[in-house]
């Protein structure tokens, strides 16, 4: 029993070892094959990193030969920039408008006036019958990247001869900040709205009673303009001009270092919709006549010359309404345009004769205004309308009188006089076969003079040669 027993322990002891052994031989394979695994993956995450790396470093050599290809991209268009600009300088941008019309009044046009005005400057009515009344010739570039220049040289056609006259002569200013802008010449001055626009961009074949009246149909002068132009989606403009102040209806003698008349403008406009915009401007012009001359002489000889000398302040509002459907003007366009003149006036108005002179004290106000629509119906073709009148409130009597009239007939000769107030409405078609050309036929009837009516005709052509910019709003 007892071997038994001892036998079958030994037996135990002996079966415990063995069966021990082989589960520690389990735990060390499994560390081992998790080594592995690990040793795998951390190759692998070096491979990874190794291969962002090498990526990386192809990405940013990529970048860099884009960034110096990019840099000589630069290098040449400056280049080629500037030798365009280079080009340009020699090589302006020029055009050439012919304008001719032929002409048809019932009334002498020789004895054409305007009661309460003294006219001067280029008022007047066209020659009667074929003319040639107007041609422009005018260059403009970019001088560099500060500055831009115009010149227009305008042909008219004077008492049977041509005579050549430097209309316009500027530079603007491109690169001033904060929105100012400064132009420096001779130019047209911001007084009213039409003022600034060549006869060959107006609606109608002449200009409304309203700049014949104040401004001798249009103030051109040499001086300096200062703009501002406010960073808003409303466009406001505010400017000032001062002016040598020699030529009608300034009048002076051009001597005052900051000139001798002053103009101040502002303008407010914005879109209504995709189809209206609108602009509405205010104007005031200060001038110091010293010798504003109305009347003519004829060969060399004083023919019955008045002059003022005084006060002049001309204030003009102007408001223009455009309409397009969605903003497209090739079909159908509609354009209302206003202006309303008020001038204060107080001085000396002086007479001059063969014989000697007169003065008459004066103080005035004079008042006009017109309106105008021009409906383009169909591509190519517009009608218009346009309602002008004049009115005015002067005194003045003779204080002295040493002259070959009597006072009677120099106050009545003065044309200051407001025994009639002129009007006239007037009627237009044209056809613009392209850009470059239109054809208009008017009619206007004219209650500029007192008695009968006038009833002008007019056939136009404008022909524009050459690279011509587009016009202001």
């Amino acid at each position: 029993m007892k071997s038994t027993i001892l036998r079958a322990g030994i037996a135990a002891v002996l079966v415990f070892p063995c069966s021990a052994f082989p589960t520690e031989h389990g735990d060390v394979a499994m560390l081992k094959l998790m080594l592995e695994q690990m040793k795998q993956e951390h190759e692998a995450r070096i491979g990874a990193l190794e291969t962002r790396i090498r990526d990386a470093e192809q990405k940013a050599e990529a970048a860099e030969s884009q960034a110096a290809s990019a840099a000589q991209t630069a290098v040449e268009v400056n280049r080629i920039s500037a030798e365009r600009r280079s080009d340009s300088a020699f090589n302006p941008a020029i055009s050439l408008v012919v304008q001719g019309s032929a002409t048809s009044y019932s009334r002498d046009p020789d004895d054409w006036t305007l009661p309460g005005f003294q006219v001067g400057g280029e008022a007047g009515l066209k020659p009667e019958g074929l003319s040639l009344t107007e041609t422009e010739l005018t260059a403009s570039a970019n001088v560099d990247d500060w500055f831009f220049a115009q010149a227009t040289i305008g042909l008219h056609e004077e008492e049977g001869g041509t005579e050549v006259d430097l209309e316009e002569a500027f530079v603007d200013t491109l690169s001033l900040p904060a929105g100012l802008g400064l132009r420096i010449g001779r130019f047209y001055t911001e007084t009213g709205y039409l003022n600034t626009k060549h006869t060959h961009a107006w609606d109608f074949a002449d200009a409304p009673l309203t700049s014949q009246a104040f401004l001798g149909q249009q103030y051109r002068d040499d001086g300096l303009r200062l703009s501002w132009l406010a960073p808003t989606d409303t466009f406001l403009e505010l400017g000032m001009e001062t002016l040598r102040g020699e030529r009608f209806p300034a009048g002076g003698d051009g001597s005052e270092f900051f000139g001798g008349a002053q103009n101040y403008f502002a303008r407010v406009g914005n879109d209504v919709g995709p189809s209206n915009s609108f602009r509405v401007g205010l104007s005031h012009l200060r001038t110091e006549p010293k010798d504003r001359q109305s009347g003519h002489a004829h060969g060399g000889q004083v023919d019955e010359i008045f002059s003022f000398a005084g006060d002049s302040n001309l204030t003009a509002l102007d408001f223009i309404w455009k309409w397009a459907p969605n903003g497209d003007t090739r079909n159908r366009n509609f354009v209302f345009q206003a202006e309303y003149f008020l001038r204060d006036e107080e001085g000396t108005v002086t007479f001059t004769d063969d014989t000697g002179e007169a003065l008459l004290p004066y103080n005035g106000t004079q008042q006009g205004f017109y309106a105008q629509g021009v409906y383009q119906f169909m591509p190519r073709w517009r009608a218009g309308l346009r309602y002008d009148m004049l009115w005015s409130d002067n005194n003045l009597r003779v204080s002295s009188n040493t002259s070959g009239e009597a006072d009677d007939d120099v106050l009545e000769e003065s044309g200051l006089l407001a025994g009639h107030d002129p009007w006239r409405w007037t009627i237009m078609a044209d056809y613009a076969h392209s850009e470059f050309s239109r054809l208009r036929l008017q009619y206007a009837r004219d209650y500029s003079r007192p008695g009968d009516a006038d009833d002008q005709f007019q056939l136009q052509y404008i022909m524009t040669l050459g690279a011509h910019g587009a016009h202001q709003y």
